[in-house]
């Protein structure tokens, strides 16, 4: 059976989920779980995904993604990806995590958001056949901090759904609403066995699938690659930051005692700030094969996760006006 036709444009809203292999267990403690939340960071600094809501389970995970970019299969292959990797280190493992491709349902934003936010959040709750008291004590989804028991991630994105709820009170207002549990119409949707790729109005499933061709389109895909720093930019500001020539950063020296950081930093952010391919980044730096630059990426994401280099990546941030603002 071919896969499904990712429906594709910008500024688009989506129901992730995915789950283990075989039901496996993909969230061990916090730190797995702190993890996971670097990584839809991660995936808001370098892919502009913007997450309106979130919930981690032991074996699955349900994101509400909004697209900008028109780049869903992108942010998911950070996300799923990325994670499949610390996962690994974490777990001192190798082999894939999930069992297979995410599942993506488009949402009508004016219609269902405001639901499938609550479905969402329920979801601790329904999981385990609790009451509602539940989901103020489940500590891995965005739903503490809708009602203001805990500070927002930056990268989070609630005001839209606020905004729909239409209460003055929002902390006390969202939590009436989520407490209220999960409208037929949801449940019905979601109660199928085979969970379908649009949940919106008869108006918008008919909209899409007669303009599906037009809505792959990943937008102007020329606007948002010119927007991306180039790699030359990139290499000056590393140049720069670092008190390094261009000329040492870009040139491969030879030698079993050579440990360019200048250079792993160059391509690192490269791929970061620019998202530039592995293929690019190789021919630029003189590299015969991509091997050598996952390496590299690896090997400065490593320093990064430990709490190096930051002053340097500010720096370079700074240079490049890449900073997001929270």
């Amino acid at each position: 059976m071919p896969r499904p036709i990712r429906i594709q444009y910008e500024n688009a809203f989506y129901h992730v989920m995915n789950r283990g292999r075989g039901r496996q267990t993909i969230f061990h403690d916090d730190e797995y779980f702190q993890v996971f939340l670097q990584t839809l960071a991660e995936s808001h600094s370098r892919f502009d995904a913007v997450i309106h809501a979130y919930c981690l389970m032991d074996n699955h995970y349900h994101l509400l993604i909004e697209t900008p970019r028109a780049n869903l299969d992108r942010i998911m292959r950070h996300i799923n990806g990325v994670y499949t990797q610390r996962y690994n280190r974490l777990k001192q493992t190798d082999g894939p995590l999930f069992r297979g491709r995410y599942k993506a349902i488009l949402v009508e934003e004016d219609a269902y958001l405001l639901q499938l936010s609550r479905y969402i959040h329920r979801n601790p709750a329904e999981v385990a056949g609790s009451t509602s008291e539940v989901l103020n004590i489940y500590p891995w989804s965005s739903y503490r901090a809708y009602i203001n028991l805990e500070k927002s991630e930056p990268w989070l994105d609630r005001e839209r759904t606020y905004e729909m709820l239409g209460k003055r009170q929002r902390y006390a207002g969202y939590k009436s609403y989520v407490e209220a549990g999960i409208d037929d119409e949801t449940k019905d949707f979601y109660s199928k066995g085979n969970v379908g790729s649009i949940f919106g109005g008869k108006d918008f499933r008919e909209h899409i699938v007669s303009n599906e061709q037009d809505l792959q389109v990943s937008g102007d895909l020329t606007k948002v690659i010119s927007e991306r720093p180039k790699i030359d930019e990139i290499v000056s500001a590393v140049s720069n930051v670092f008190g390094v020539s261009k000329e040492s950063i870009l040139i491969k020296k030879t030698g079993r005692r050579q440990n360019n950081f200048p250079r792993k930093f160059a391509m690192y952010c490269c791929q970061q700030y620019g998202d530039i391919s592995l293929k690019e980044i190789a021919d630029c730096f003189g590299l015969s094969h991509i091997g050598s630059i996952s390496n590299a990426i690896q090997a400065v994401r490593k320093s990064v996760d430990k709490g190096e280099c930051l002053k340097e990546m500010k720096k370079v941030e700074k240079v490049l006006n890449v900073i997001k603002q929270a």
